[in-house]
């Protein structure tokens, strides 16, 4: 009988009602890709998924820096988990990665010593006399437009094809490592061979390059931006990525991690600002866009609704490679319709 193996790097994604839980950070990096995913999963997809407003920090940044201590952790995450059971669902969608570590390693916990479940039912009781259960499928907004990326093709406006030369655009992606490396086999893929993105952007038409530190750390590391003596560490790991996909002259980074996005942004500005470098030909910098904002994109969402304004790299050459309309007068409209003030531009990095 033949084996096959790739079984074995599935995963199960359920296929409707999901409770969403947002990021605390990823409103702050990136607040068009929550709007976006919601609007994809109810408007695309004909989704249901739950948007609950007495939400709250799943602790992970607290609690990877040891700040928060294990048994408060839990308690925060069966009292989230208590909200989905209130509103009855059954299936827990974090929009972090991090979240999605946490929850995951949560529930692991309390599989295998139910003792730490039964206190934590203790705990939760005592501080708001709430009763919990935990999911019967937990999964990251990734993992489900992974799924039902065919579908969502057949409805796109736009591939990822260069309109000019006709060839696939070139994508570096970076799987967040609370993905995929601390429960390697809740990943699509494991953390062997990590499928999610890439799965999306061959579907969707492009490319993906394969460079020698496609799987080293994106730069954050906790600890190594959040105390600033070290965040020395932070910009050289990022720099290190950077300046190993240069030669293969990426399009784009897709990332499915806020902190991954984020740094990976942030620092090609920095390291513009310090060394006069970026790394690509023109002098624009790498656009680094979450799914979402691919996902969107391609759709034919509007750029500036979806937020890509708020990169430090910014898109106008991606979107003119994939053929994507957009207004420039609009890039800076807030949201009482009034023109906001043009940023400060770079000293080196160009927008």
């Amino acid at each position: 009988m033949t084996k096959r193996y790739w079984n074995e790097y599935q995963k199960e994604i359920a296929d409707d009602h999901y409770f969403y839980e947002r990021s605390c950070i990823r409103q702050t990096f990136f607040p068009g890709s929550e709007t976006a995913f919601l609007k994809i999963m109810r408007d695309e997809l004909h989704k249901d998924i739950y948007d609950e407003e007495n939400q709250h920090t799943c602790t992970g940044i607290g609690y990877h820096s040891d700040i928060v201590p294990l048994e408060t952790t839990m308690t925060v995450v069966a009292r989230l988990f208590s909200l989905m059971n209130a509103a009855g669902y059954t299936n827990y969608v974090p929009s972090c990665v991090t979240s999605f570590g946490i929850f995951t390693e949560m529930v692991e916990i309390w599989k295998h010593n139910p003792a730490m479940l039964e206190k934590t039912r203790e705990y939760l009781r005592k501080a708001t006399g709430r009763e919990f259960e935990p999911p019967a499928n937990l999964v990251h907004p990734s993992d489900i437009i992974y799924k039902f990326r065919m579908e969502l093709k057949e409805k796109m406006k736009y591939q990822l094809v260069n309109r000019f030369t006709g060839k696939p655009l070139r994508a570096v992606e970076h799987v967040g490592c609370h993905y995929a490396k601390i429960f390697p086999e809740k990943g699509i893929g494991k953390s062997e061979f990590p499928h999610v993105l890439v799965g999306m952007i061959e579907a969707w038409g492009g490319e993906v390059i394969d460079y020698p530190e496609r799987r080293h750390c994106c730069g954050f590391g906790f600890r190594h931006y959040l105390l600033q003596e070290n965040r020395g560490y932070s910009v050289a790991n990022s720099k290190k990525k950077f300046e190993s996909m240069e030669p293969y002259e990426p399009d784009f980074i897709l990332t499915n991690c806020p902190g991954c996005a984020m740094f990976m942004d942030k620092w090609q500005y920095t390291i513009a600002e310090m060394e006069n470098k970026t790394y690509d030909k023109e002098g624009y910098g790498i656009p680094v866009l979450t799914y979402e904002e691919l996902t969107g994109l391609l759709l034919g969402y509007d750029p500036w609704k979806l937020g890509l304004q708020l990169h430090q790299v910014q898109s106008e050459n991606l979107l003119n490679k994939i053929g994507i309309k957009y207004n420039p007068d609009e890039k800076y409209r807030g949201a009482d319709g009034q023109i906001l003030p043009i940023p400060n531009r770079p000293k080196f990095l160009k927008q």
